[in-house]
Parts: C-alpha cells; structure tokens; sequence
C-alpha cells in the first residue's frame, strides 16, 4: 500500500488525506477541488460587493488589467493571460466596448485577429475602481496572518503553474 500523503489545515483533524483509498471516508470541506470553488464564491461575493458601484466584474477587471499592462493585445492573448475561453472573452470585451472603456478592431498586422485596448475611460475606472478591487482581494484573506497569506499564494501559484498546459485542453470555442 502507498504512503499516504497528508497536507495541515483541516478543521476537523490535523492532517487531511489526499489519497486514501476510495471506500475511505472523505469529508466534503477536505477536498481541495470544493476548497479551491468555495473560495473562488467567496472572492467574487466581496468583489460584487465593494466593486459594485464600477459595474465590472471580477472577469472584466482582470482582462482591463490585462489591458492597462500590455497596453495592446489581441484577443486571444488576452483569453490566454486570463486564463479564459475565446468565447468568454470576446463577449466579456464586447460588453465593456459597449460600456466605452475598450476599443477593438482588426489588427493591422493579422487581418484575422482583433486588436484591443484600453480607452481613456477604461483607463480611468481602473484607476478608480483600484482600491475597491485591492480592498476585496485583501478581504478574501483577512484572517490569515502574513505568512499564511505569503504561503497560499505560493501554493497557489505552484498549482497554477504545474496546470497552466491545462488552460486551453477545455477551449470549446
């Protein structure tokens, strides 16, 4: 038999186990795929909240992000950076073109790819919706000390990049 691999945390015990055999029991709230989703609910909640006088969310934010980085992207490097499907992107993009705070249009070096990029407007929600947005990251992890805070998202950057070939295997567009 394997040696079990065991992670601290747990509310109920200890030592949380990660490769137990099938017929073990395995409580809900120690699976970190339930985890990883009950903390991307709680996130987006506090985002609603305090960045709901912007009017954006938390997908929109990240490519206006994106944007204000780069300065210029095409849209499937933007789907890329954010880790999003092309379909989601695009609509995403069309609605803060509708709102004026993105501009896009034919690349002039790929007739095929649209060429985005942040209006004054964009630039300046961003700028102001800043705080806000700082304030609700912040929140998703308040009650962590400073190391905690520094060892999760260490913990969470390693997952992200050992599975980063995994973001495009689900593009269905």
């Amino acid at each position: 038999m394997a040696a079990s691999r065991t992670a601290k945390g747990s509310a109920r015990s200890p030592h949380v186990t990660l490769d137990a055999a099938p017929e073990a029991d395995w409580p809900l709230f120690e699976r970190p795929g339930f985890l990883a989703r009950r903390v991307h609910q709680i996130h987006v909640s506090l985002f609603a909240e305090l960045c709901a006088p912007f009017g954006v969310t938390p997908v929109q934010y990240s490519l206006l992000s994106a944007l204000a980085d780069r300065n210029e992207a095409d849209q499937t490097t933007l789907s890329r950076l954010v880790a999003l499907d092309r379909t989601t992107t695009t609509g995403a993009l069309k609605r803060l073109e509708a709102r004026g705070l993105v501009r896009r249009g034919t690349s002039p070096t790929d007739r095929r790819s649209q060429s985005c990029s942040l209006t004054d407007e964009g630039r300046a929600l961003l700028a102001e919706m800043e705080a806000a947005a700082r304030q609700a990251h912040a929140a998703t992890v308040e009650m962590l000390s400073a190391a905690e805070k520094e060892l999760l998202i260490g913990a969470m950057k390693k997952i992200v990049a050992a599975h980063a070939a995994r973001q495009s295997k689900f593009d269905l567009s």
